[in-house]
This record gives structure tokens, sequence and C-alpha cells, in this order.
């Protein structure tokens, strides 16, 4: 597994991440997740599950895990897990996010699964439940789903929270997450984010897939000035697999088959991100050892030809389009 620095912030990662989204609570937005999870739900069932990918992960080389408030008991799993395989400190790098509220109960069927607040007060709650799980464990701290219209990029109170506690010794880089069509006006306001002459950011987390490459522009320039840059929903949540049954979806996935040349569609996605110049670490959101063992051979295979790449980039919807439909998936 090729290694890299992240960017100024130094982290040691790997080029494939684990993110724990999709196993540290039971209900989350995924084609196919009925079939990967079945009813083996319970807290203990997801630790064992989460458990088992570390552990594969780890053997395939995987050195970044990711995680969040807001993914039900990830942080929890993770902890867990470190304390019962005896890392070294410098084995594995650790990011996670704040903002989100975790509000499901543990169920699948909740009406709001999470509660967003990106204010200086939930950043500090939430970065002392974070610090009582991982403790010195903790690398990178990142603002979840960071929006022009939350305010928080402009927020000097909050950002000067920030970097005093990075500062401090909280945690060594500050990063952010984005989604929604909108992400590219956010992403130019983290860029400038400054305090006492200070950048804010250190990394920048975003999703990018074949399907969504509008935010390619701005990530290419957060990578030259100096920001790590690691993308997520490579699979557009579960749209670019063999999961995905969707009607809408059978002349799109016929076009990407034909671009693939018999390459499994997991990690033509994996591939195809993998294979962009400013991209250092893609995360996999695998819940199950199959699809990681699949991730794992796309990071290690040779990079996609410029043909393929030219043949998936022109399959990308418009933003409004992609997002509008994302919104629509299911919970399940």
């Amino acid at each position: 597994m090729e290694r890299r620095l992240l960017g100024r912030s130094g982290l040691d990662v790997s080029r494939l991440g684990l993110g724990l989204a999709a196993v540290g609570r039971p209900g989350y937005i995924t084609l196919g997740r009925a079939r990967d999870l079945g009813t083996a739900r319970s807290p203990e069932a997801l630790f064992a599950r989460t458990a088992e990918l570390l552990d594969a992960a780890r053997a395939g080389g995987v050195c970044y895990v990711d995680a969040a408030r807001s993914y039900g008991r990830a942080e929890e799993f993770l902890a867990r897990w470190l304390a019962a395989r005896g890392l070294g400190r410098r084995e594995l790098t650790v990011g996670s996010k704040w903002g989100y509220r975790y509000t499901a109960g543990w169920s699948v069927d909740a009406r709001v699964h999470e509660k967003k607040e990106l204010s200086p007060s939930r950043f500090h709650d939430q970065l002392a439940e974070t610090r009582a799980l991982l403790g010195d464990w903790l690398d990178l701290y990142q603002i979840h789903s960071a929006t022009v219209e939350s305010g928080s990029l402009t927020d000097e109170r909050l950002l000067r929270a920030l970097v005093e506690a990075r500062r401090g010794g909280a945690f060594r880089a500050v990063g952010l997450t984005l989604s929604g069509p909108a992400s590219d006006r956010a992403l130019d306001l983290a860029l400038a984010a400054c305090i006492d002459g200070e950048p804010v950011f250190d990394v920048v987390q975003a999703t990018f897939n074949v399907l969504e490459l509008s935010l390619a522009p701005g990530l290419a320039a957060a990578h030259d000035a100096g920001l790590g840059v690691t993308v997520k929903e490579v699979h557009a949540n579960g749209r670019l697999t063999d999961a995905n049954d969707r009607p809408e979806d059978v002349t799109l996935l016929a076009r990407v088959r034909a671009a693939a040349g018999g390459l499994p569609l997991d990690q033509l996605a994996v591939g195809f991100a993998l294979a962009q110049p400013f991209v250092d670490v893609v995360l996999s959101g695998a819940a199950t050892v199959g699809q990681l063992a699949s991730h794992l051979a796309a990071a290690s295979a040779p990079a996609l030809g410029a043909d393929v790449r030219e043949a998936l980039a022109a399959l990308a919807e418009p933003p409004e389009r992609y997002w509008r439909t994302r919104a629509a998936l299911p919970w399940s």
C-alpha cells in the first residue's frame, strides 16, 4: 500500500483509508445495505463487524481510519479495537468529525438520524466527547459538512477555537468535509480562512466520484495550496456498484460497464478517484470484508488509462441532479 504525507498536516496516510460510516450505526444511505448487513445490527454485532474490517484493513496496509461523532458508536468501536490490539501510536492515523449529533436511537427507521450544529459550543462539547474515547489517537478533527449557509467558515470565534485547539495539542490537524452542489463556494472560504495569519485548515474531505466531478478544480487548487485531500462516496452511495438496481440508472450502468472493460464496478470507482493527481486518500466505505478486499485490490492495481478516465468523466451528472438523487436515496 502506497503511503504519503497528507499535505501540510504531515500526517502519514495510506492511499486507501477506511471510513466507518457504514458500520458504526444500524442505518446508512447505501444501496444494497440490507444484503450486506442483514438483521445483525445490534451494537455488539456491529462492533464485531467493525473490528473484522479494521483487522483486514490493517493487514492490507491501510493506516488511515475515518470516523465521526454522528456515526453512531464508530468512535467507541474504534477506541475499543485500538485498546484490544495494542497498536503503537504511529501505526495508525485517525481522523474524526464534529458538528452532527447522532439522534436515531439505534433505529434504522428513525425520522431524524442526525442533527447539525456548527457552533463553538458544539465544537468544544464534541471535542471533549471524542477525546474521552480516542484520547491522543485523534490526529485530524474536521468540521462535518461545512457549508456557506452554516456560517462556520466565517465565524471567527469558531475558527480561532479550532486553531487554538490544534496549537494546544488536542489534535494535530484541522479539516473540513464538504457536500452539496455549493461545495465550491465553501472550499473558497476555507482556503481563505486564517487566524493571526495562520491558515485554519490543513485537510479537506469531499464527495468525488465518476458522477460528481464538479469540485475537481477546487480540490486541485486546495492540493496546490498545501492542503491534504481525501475523497469520500467514490461509489456514489452504491450507485457505482453492482448493488444498484435503480431503474433510472440502467443506461448509466451500461455505459460505466462499457468503459470498465471487465473491471468490477467498485474497483473502477476506486481506481478513477486514485488516478486524480490531487487526491491523497480515497476512503473505502466497505461494510463487508469482501468489499474491502476488492477496494484494496483496486488500490494496488495499475492506474487506469487516460482513455478510460475520459470515458468515465463524460458520465458526470449536473451537480444539482446528482445531489437531488442522493437526497432521495433511502436510509436502510
